[in-house]
This record gives structure tokens, sequence and C-alpha cells, in this order.
């Protein structure tokens, strides 16, 4: 049964119209293909300057028909309320509204139109499909995170069910955590891994040192996506090793969805169904394959909400084999999470702090950046920069999250700060660790 589908159906996403128009694309010609890229190109820019007031007024220099001209946007530039930036005739009640993890330092509330959001999927659905895997019916094994929140805890488990995943916690990634997770792949029928790398590797290391291959426990796997974080070469080695299964980057965010995808010729295809990407200078400039600079892309489908030459803070180069219709990403920097350890001996990944943070962060005017500091096993540090101090309420929230997330009797100190420092890749790290 295709309970996936079925779900989106029911939500209100055509998908059924988004899988044609994805065979539509997926038969043209590489020179149909650029056409159809720059005129889409062109239609969302036009359709938001003339149905977006937000982006009307950002992009008020604009000049449709020099792309230079168009403005790069950034996050900084959405820190308004999503009800100024949505498109007209588009609401919270006809929209996919969702949030960021805020892991880039600016947390975002946004919205993508019904069509756009089915269209994203239709494109996950066909890449996963290089690898004989299927949405509607192969068992993920799945190494997130998830919201201790009742009712977002509760949803989560929900979607868990009807997308045929098992969830499995990456707050506590123990070795007696990681048997027990093997005990559970020997009784599953899994067909994939998906999840943080920096989750993947700490199990693959534990597997590691067991000298054990998951595959012989369990099967049914096909493979493993690594996703969130960058996954170093030498990790992907040895998740190969000790899975026993092909390991494949995915490289998305929630705001676009699907950027790249590694196919089986281990090349980082770049998502040109429904996504323009560039490579640009600090001074904006186009730069050509081959060289590295800002990732920034514009999402050629999304009316209700404006994502056009949006700056990602990341950094990276796309291949010289590149084509317009066929770009290939070669490299990707600047996404990257520590590990958590704890005095009770307990290791996490360090995605764990995007659910300690994301407590407090309830709309992007409250908490503009963040950042959570590691000092010692049990000492941390918040920086953030914010329009009013933190309350003595939103503190005790954080310090609750930590207890319930990692464990109690952990140090947290707060600093308001104008601003935070930022990385080469011009991002705010989440979550520094200074334990050795």
């Amino acid at each position: 049964m295709n309970l996936f589908n079925i779900s989106l159906k029911l939500k209100g996403f055509p998908i059924q119209k988004a899988n044609l128009a994805l065979e539509k694309i997926n038969g043209f010609t590489s020179k149909e293909k650029e056409k159809d890229i720059i005129e889409k190109r062109i239609h969302i820019v036009n359709f938001h300057l003339n149905n977006n007031l937000f982006y009307k007024t950002f992009a008020n220099t604009a000049n449709i028909k020099d792309w230079s001209s168009i403005p790069i946007l950034t996050k900084r530039d959405l820190q308004t309320p999503l009800n100024n930036r949505l498109s007209n005739g588009f609401t919270f009640k006809n929209c996919k509204i969702n949030s960021t993890s805020g892991s880039s330092g600016y947390p975002l509330t946004f919205a993508k139109d019904k069509f756009c959001h089915a269209l994203s999927w239709a494109i996950f659905m066909d890449r996963y499909s290089w690898y004989n895997l299927d949405l509607n019916t192969s068992k993920q094994a799945r190494f997130y995170g998830i919201s201790l929140s009742k009712i977002s805890y509760y949803k989560e488990r929900l979607k868990d069910k009807l997308s045929k995943r098992y969830r499995f916690s990456v707050f506590n990634m123990s070795d007696g955590q990681l048997s027990k997770n093997v005990q559970l792949f020997k009784k599953s029928n899994f067909e994939y891994l998906y999840g943080y790398s920096n989750a993947l590797a700490l199990f693959g290391k534990y597997l590691e040192r067991e000298n054990s291959v998951l595959k012989d426990k369990c099967k049914s796997l096909k493979a493993c996506i690594a996703t969130s974080e960058t996954l170093f070469e030498n990790d992907k080695k040895l998740l190969e090793k000790q899975f026993g299964v092909p390991v494949i980057n995915e490289y998305g965010c929630a705001e676009l969805g699907l950027i790249a995808f590694q196919n089986k010729k281990n090349e980082w295809l770049v998502n040109s169904d429904d996504l323009f990407v560039e490579i640009l200078d600090k001074n904006n400039n186009i730069l050509p394959y081959g060289e590295q600079g800002r990732i920034v892309i514009t999402s050629l489908y999304n009316k209700a909400h404006p994502f056009i030459r949006y700056d990602l803070g990341d950094i990276g180069t796309l291949s010289k084999q590149s084509t317009l219709s066929r770009p290939i990403l070669k490299s990707l920097a600047g996404r990257t999470n520590d590990t958590l350890h704890l005095p009770s001996g307990k290791t996490a990944a360090g995605f764990t702090m995007y659910y300690v943070t994301k407590t407090v962060i309830e709309d992007a005017s409250k908490i503009k950046e963040f950042m959570l500091e590691q000092f010692k096993l049990d000492t941390f540090k918040v920086s953030y920069v914010a329009e009013e101090v933190l309350t003595e309420t939103q503190k005790n929230t954080i310090k609750k999250a930590l207890n319930d997330y990692l464990e109690p009797g952990l140090k947290v100190s707060f600093e308001r700060k104008e601003s935070l420092e930022r990385a080469k890749s011009g991002k705010v790290k989440q979550f520094i660790s200074y334990v050795k």
C-alpha cells in the first residue's frame, strides 16, 4: 500500500501532478532542459515581483533581462514575520509551513506552495529509485533527532509510521545503546539507513570496534543515505565497510528540498529539475565551473515564498564537467557538527543542540542568531543575538531541555551579543565543543 503517497494526497499535495511534471522534465534533451531552466528562472522572478510585496520591495532594482542584477537573498533578509513574506493568494492554510533547523545561526519559518512541495517529494522518490528504494514500501532505519515535546513527538512518530521508518535516537550514541540497535537490525527487514552523517559515523565506528558488519545481521539492507552534515571520505569508506552497502551523500535543506544526490558513478548530481544552482564569489560574481565559492540557489517553482538567488551560507564547488542541465557538485564545505561527550560517559550527536535551542525559537523576531559552546564535560554557554535579553523563564527552558535531551546537572551560562563570530563559510556553527 502506498501510504506515503496517500498521506501526501490527504494533505492536499498533488503528488500525481508532480510526478507527471517530473516525467516531462526527465524527457527533455539537454538543450530543451537548458531552455526550460532559463524560462522558469525568468518566470519565477516575474511572478514574485508582481505578486509578492516583500520581494518587490527587496528587489526594486532588479532587471529581469540582466540576471546579475537580481539581488542575493539571505536568511538575514528574511528576518521578518512570515505573513509579510507570503505572495498574494497564499496563506498559512493553503501552504506547507515549515522551519529551518537554525544550524546556520539564523532560524527561519517559511512557506512552500502545495505543488512545489509535492514536486520536491517526487524528486526525492526519483533519486531513491536509483538504488531500488521506494519511499512507499522500503523500510528505513532513521538516525535522526526528534522533538521531546508531546505534540511534536507523536506527530513525528505518526509520520514515521506512514513513511515506513523506525527512528533510532541520536541523543544517546553510547556503546550500550548501539548494541541494542544492532539487535533490532537483526529482527527487522530494514532496506536502508538514513540520517545525520555524524550519528551514522558513530554507529560505524562502534561496528568497527566490534568487528561486525551490519548487512551480516540484516540481509535486507541495500544502502545508506547520509545527510545534514558533511560526510568525510574516510568516514564514507568506513561506513561502506561496516554497513556492507553503498553509502550515498545527500545534500538538501528544508527550504529547497533536495539539492544534490550521489549516483552510482559516485557523481554528486545537483538537482536541476526544480532548482537553479550558482557558485558566487564574495562580490556576487558568478564563478566558472571548478572554482569554490558561495552556493546560491533559486527555487524555480515556489510561488508561495521567494527563494530567488538564495544564499544558503554554504561553500562549494561545481565540477568542471558540469553543464546547465547537468551540474555536478564536486565539493561541499561548512556542514559539520561535533560530537557531544558528557560527564556520565554518554555520547550524543552534535545535532542534538538543534533540539535544545529550538525550545526557545518560536519566532524569527525573538532570537536572530544563537550558538552553544561546550567548555568542559559539564559546562556550556549559550551565546545569542536578540532584541531583548532572554528572560529567566526562557533560560530555565533551555536548561530543562539540556536535562531532557542530554543529562541532569549540566552548567549553563548565557551571553547576549551584538553579533556572533562567523566561520570562513559565512556560517555560525550552532555547536562547538572544546572538550578533547
